[in-house]
């Protein structure tokens, strides 16, 4: 390889390699003469070390060894530091044959010479590197951060392999639960103990900050196919880091976490990344793996019209849709700020991608029907809702139904209408068996959109026209239930943190209260997926998602306190009786479904009662007939429209009463 612009290290580094290669082999004869060369062979190490040295000189720059600087020296560094060895030793006694220089050179000389040249070139190399780290980083070490590492598997491994090389952290052992582990050394780094001796060890040690170092791979539960194993497994990290988190909390020691090992290994996520844990790092969730061929057919090239684009689920579908390079992507929001904060995020972050940023409400048809005749979307993804299930109960339910029913209607309609390849509606686990009237607004939206699937023709083609002659281009309806969002507007996270941050203390409804929860991101590649493998067959599924365990949310408020570095003796949980239309625990299906798998083992399609188009016009009949009617009235009328919606009241007391799960169905 040609050498680069030379500077005064590579002539340093160049002319060391020369005396190194004249030493190895003055140093081979030695050895093989016991340090008394006759004079016979002197004369030839002097007649032929020219050609040896001018040899190894041709050798170093062809294979690139002056391309990188030695206080970064590594394995790639020794590799071509050996194949360059190598290649001068295999050329020497073909040059000293080709050129007739008949002096003897003694076997031993030709297999000693390469040898002690490789440990001459590498060993300089490494002590170069460890004496300049000793200069940048010794001094600095004192001052760094003492840190335990809690865990010995193969994260922690290649954690402490790299916090060594960093000025911030100094770590002083690991702690680890294997008996077989307890003793060993790790890079360097002594298992110290258990995981329950965190308190004491940190004391001992003055140790101020502790990293979590548990993660599982994602081929380990891929090779696998059993999803119980899997789930235990993800129950077993979730114990695992609540464990060590509560720990933490005793030792008073800050609490980090370490990337995933895949994300590790795989060079995508480096040591500087390590983090305080946040509440997604508690749930066990796996990585979503998405069929990106697949999207890339979906989304590529496409206009992309997302409803509710500045709330939670609908900005981070936009976030994830952008990856994929839609020819457009059309952000419809009611909400004025919300639009304007995810117009500055997006026009800075993806300049590429031409954007429309339109304010509408999705009850007015002719605002859609101008914005669809504009941008003409190929897939609209309908995340506006009302969701607040209280708000939604007591003043507001007949709004409730206009929003999140009237208005898919419409949205549909006019998609419909303006020839969508694919409408993909975001629905709840809310609307299964639902008690609230939040939830029966989404279960009343899905029933909507399946029942507009089967009647595309008697709405027309892109331009209107009816009859024989209009091309109708078929999509696909799909709904995809999941559960909570952690960190979404509304949610119940950034409230506990508000009141921690009060001094608590924190409210939860009751002590036996569960949700599924997810994060924001999986929620919308799981959106994604589904919407890509839907409306093949006939449109209409509704899917499923896989939300892995429920959790309490009384344990959600611990695991947070603890993230605040904080205790419950210093924080107080405070119970207040579960609110209008609330439950105790949410389902993914109702009584009369069942689940059909699909090929992602996150997603099932929920078998659910089928609507027709009669269903479809009574239902908008009684729309149409009621400008308004009052919270009363809606309650009664959604038990003929939603016959598995129950709005019991003894659901509302408090968690003192003994109310069983199957009483809030």
């Amino acid at each position: 390889m040609p050498l680069r612009k030379p500077n005064i290290r590579t002539v340093i580094a160049f002319v060391h390699d020369l005396a190194a290669a004249a030493a190895a082999w003055w140093l081979a004869y030695s050895f093989r003469f016991n340090f008394e060369i006759p004079s016979p062979y002197l004369a030839s190490l002097q007649e032929i070390l020219p050609w040896t040295v001018m040899l190894h000189a041709a050798a170093f720059m062809w294979f690139g060894l002056y391309r990188g600087l030695w206080h970064y020296a590594s394995l790639p560094d020794l590799r071509r530091i050996l194949i360059a060895v190598l290649a001068s030793a295999a050329a020497v006694p073909l040059a000293l044959f080709m050129l007739q220089i008949h002096t003897g050179v003694p076997r031993t000389v030709l297999l000693l010479a390469p040898i002690l040249l490789l440990f001459i070139m590498g060993g300089s190399r490494l002590a170069y590197r460890l004496w300049k780290e000793h200069r940048l980083y010794g001094q600095k070490k004192l001052e760094s951060n003492l840190v335990l590492v809690l865990g010995a598997g193969d994260a922690a491994v290649g954690l402490v392999k790299e916090l060594a090389r960093s000025v911030q952290w100094q770590v002083v052992g690991l702690l680890d639960d294997d008996p077989a582990k307890l003793g060993l050394m790790l890079h360097g780094f002594k298992v110290l103990g258990r995981i329950n001796e965190l308190p004491v060890v940190a004391k001992e040690l003055g140790v101020a900050h502790a990293i979590i170092a548990m993660t599982s791979t994602v081929s380990d539960r891929r090779k696998s196919h059993r999803p119980q194993l899997d789930r235990r497994r993800a129950g077993r990290l979730i114990r695992d880091r609540r464990r060590a988190l509560q720990m933490c909390a005793a030792a008073g020691v800050k609490a980090l976490i370490v990337p995933s090992y895949d994300d590790l290994i795989s060079g995508k996520i480096t040591v500087s990344q390590i983090r305080t844990v946040e509440p997604e790092d508690l749930l066990g969730r796996d990585p979503v793996i998405l069929d990106n061929d697949g999207l890339h057919d979906l989304l590529t090239g496409k206009t992309i019209l997302i409803t509710g684009a500045g709330g939670s689920i609908g900005s981070e579908l936009c976030r994830q849709i952008a990856r994929f390079g839609p020819g457009r992507l059309v952000l419809f929001e009611l909400n004025e700020f919300a639009l304007y904060s995810v117009e500055q995020e997006f026009l800075a972050k993806f300049p590429e991608i031409p954007m429309a940023f339109t304010i509408g409400d999705i009850k007015n048809q002719a605002r859609l029907a101008q914005v669809f005749s504009q941008y003409r979307p190929a897939v609209v993804f309908h995340a506006a809702a009302y969701k607040h299930v209280p708000l939604m109960e007591q003043e507001n339910a007949w709004q409730a139904i206009l929003n999140n029913v009237f208005g898919t209607y419409v949205l549909a309609r006019t998609a419909l209408a303006y020839g969508v390849e694919k409408f993909v509606l975001i629905s709840t686990d809310k609307a299964v068996n639902p008690t609230n009237v939040m939830g029966a607004s989404k279960r009343l939206a899905e029933m909507v959109c399946q029942a507009l699937q089967p009647v595309i023709s008697s709405f027309g083609d892109q331009a209107g026209n009816t009859g024989p002659t209009a091309k109708i281009q078929k999509p696909g309806f799909v709904m995809v239930r999941f559960g909570n969002v952690l960190g979404s507007a509304g949610s119940v996270i950034p409230k506990f943190r508000e009141q921690i941050e009060k001094g608590g203390p924190i409210t939860v409804t009751h002590s036996e209260i569960t949700r599924y929860f997810m994060s924001i991101p999986e929620a919308a590649q799981l959106v994604l997926q589904a919407g890509l493998m839907g409306g093949k067959n006939g449109g209409g599924e509704i899917f499923v998602l896989d939300m892995g365990e429920p959790v309490k949310i009384a344990d959600l408020a611990r695991d947070l306190i603890r993230l605040s570095g904080l205790s419950e003796d210093e924080i107080q949980i405070v119970y207040n009786g579960l609110r209008p239309g609330e439950k105790l625990y949410e389902e993914l299906l109702a009584d009369d479904e069942n689940t059909l798998p699909t090929p992602h083992p996150k997603l099932r399609i929920a078998q659910s009662r089928q609507v027709d188009k009669k269903w479809l016009e009574n239902l908008l009949a009684w729309l149409y007939a009621h400008p308004v009617l009052s919270d009363e009235e809606v309650k009664r009328d959604l038990t003929k429209w939603v016959p598995e919606y129950s709005n019991r009241g003894r659901c509302n007391d408090s968690h003192d009463s003994p109310v069983s799960y199957l009483d809030c169905r």
